[in-house]
């Protein structure tokens, strides 16, 4: 396997972000779909080697179980992937340090031509895919689900959706209805979705109970003809728990 650290000038951030890239072995001169994975509110880039995403990629590529892939893990700060303010700030939150900016835009129109540009990817969205985990699974459903033109497999692993508004939301969001706007469960209710694949799990003793939101996301989005599958496995909302599904994550995105 061949990990890559990239280090991107960003201005919409208008500073330097870390980017981390998995490319299987043998393939780096290879096209090949890219999964983003996003990591959560307290994480950074190095989340693809803490939950050795490459070990297990480079196993399941090597026995047929997926096809091989680009994983790339953005640096996305505590920021949920939101566009949240025309500038870049941090303050202090009820969690520890938030950032605000533009971490939307950042993503679409910074990272992923970055990395269509230093490496041989499949153009178009069905050899894009999106997931994370916590709030990165937020981020990733709430992006995903609002751009399928870019994006065909999307992943929610212990998605940290809320269920209503809440004063604390105050610190990402500037009032209600840009939560609103951002929530995956009223997306799905709203859109229309075409040809995608959606991925949904959670710990059943997960201390923020988000298998809840995530079963009302299946159900709206079976009701609309999509692709889903919703899984509730044994485990707490912690890594032990990620660690243990990372095979079922990677054959979700590396399916043939």
């Amino acid at each position: 396997m061949s990990l890559y650290v990239h280090t991107l000038q960003s201005h919409i951030l208008n500073k330097e972000m870390n980017i981390s890239v998995y490319v299987p072995d043998d393939y780096l001169h290879i096209t090949l779909p890219v999964l983003y994975f996003l990591h959560g509110r307290t994480g950074n880039e190095e989340l693809l080697c803490q939950l050795g995403m490459d070990r297990t990629a480079d196993s399941l590529i090597k026995t047929g179980k997926m096809a091989p892939l680009i994983i790339v893990c953005p640096n996305m700060d505590n920021s949920r992937g939101l566009n949240s303010a025309d500038n870049y700030e941090e303050f202090d939150g009820k969690y520890g340090i938030v950032h605000k900016g533009r971490y939307e835009d950042y993503f679409i129109d910074e990272v992923i031509p970055f990395i269509d540009s230093i490496f041989s990817t499949v153009n178009g969205a069905y050899g894009r895919f999106v997931g994370g985990v916590s709030a990165g699974g937020y981020a990733a459903l709430n992006i995903g689900l609002r751009h399928q033109d870019l994006f065909s497999r999307i992943g929610g692993h212990m998605p940290a959706i809320d269920l209503s508004y809440e004063d604390e939301d105050e610190c990402y969001f500037r009032d209600r209805g840009m939560w609103l706007e951002n929530d995956p469960v009223s997306i799905a209710e709203m859109v229309e979705f075409s040809d995608i694949s959606v991925y949904l799990d959670d710990g059943k003793d997960d201390e923020g109970k988000f298998y809840i939101s995530c079963e009302k996301l299946y159900c709206i989005l079976k009701s609309k003809g999509v692709k889903v599958e919703n899984h509730v496995f044994e485990g707490h909302h912690n890594g032990e728990y990620l660690l243990s599904n990372m095979e079922n994550y990677l054959g979700f995105y590396g399916s043939v």
